[in-house]
């Protein structure tokens, strides 16, 4: 089951619910040890087809609440930002606590390169709790400046203002360096994505230690031995469609 722990979560959250048993097919066009928020939308999707097997309308706010539960249930923590992206689609302006979630109505092409590896974001976590614990004053001025971050790209994608958002995201990259969370790979592949003339700005993708960097922009020509993952955004976030299989 341990491959399937975020799907068998989602079903033992709706059990009351199902008549009988089923079929669950996933298909992905990239392999789970990529991390890009896998976990969560393969947990929105499954409570959003259960949702529609049972007879409910989808309801976004309360899918995105119910894969919270259960990916803070499988893996201790979570922020929810991975799931609130799968639900709503293209750019989402997202704050943990309070929850808030915003959809954005503007997306812009996008570069993810792959380390090859990935670290657990728990464990990832626990480093990062172990460094709050040592140099709480600086770990906590970090967070700071990585919300200030946040909130000054949201504000430049409002404008269309994507070189600005660029540049917050190059310095969203060093404060994550700073929390200890970058390493050699991922450093190598976040300068080769500034090298492309299409890129505006390039960061850790997730949580660090392994996994993806992402580029704002499209790569022309890339010589680095790190795998390009071909992706899009897409506005479209979950949604259910009733297949006749007769």
């Amino acid at each position: 089951r341990e491959p399937f722990r975020f799907i068998w979560a989602a079903i033992r959250q709706q059990e009351k619910q199902l008549r009988s048993g089923f079929e669950v097919r996933v298909e992905s066009d990239f392999s789970h040890t990529m991390g890009l928020g896998s976990s969560a939308a393969v947990t929105v999707a499954t409570l959003a087809a259960l949702d529609g097997w049972v007879g409910q309308p989808l309801n976004r706010q309360d899918v995105h609440a119910r894969a919270v539960d259960v990916i803070r249930a499988v893996q201790g923590r979570g922020s929810g930002a991975d799931a609130a992206a799968s639900v709503y689609g293209g750019i989402v302006s997202y704050r943990a606590d309070p929850m808030r979630v915003e959809p954005l109505k503007t997306i812009y092409p996008i570069a993810v390169v792959y380390a090859g590896y990935k670290t657990p974001t728990t464990e990832v976590i626990h480093q990062v709790e172990r460094q709050t614990q040592l140099r709480p004053t600086i770990i906590r001025a970090l967070y700071v400046e990585i919300d200030d971050c946040v909130r000054n790209a949201v504000e430049a994608m409002c404008r269309d203002d994507w070189a600005t958002v660029g540049l917050w995201m190059n310095a969203n990259h060093s404060f994550m360096d700073a929390l200890g969370v970058n390493d050699a790979a991922l450093e190598t592949i976040v300068r080769g994505l500034r090298e492309q003339p299409g890129i505006l700005g390039a960061k850790i993708s997730g949580s660090g230690l392994g996994d993806c960097a992402v580029g704002l922009g499209s790569i022309t020509d890339w010589h680095l031995p790190y795998e390009v993952v071909p992706c899009a955004m897409t506005k479209e976030g979950v949604t259910v469609e009733k297949v006749d299989h007769r």
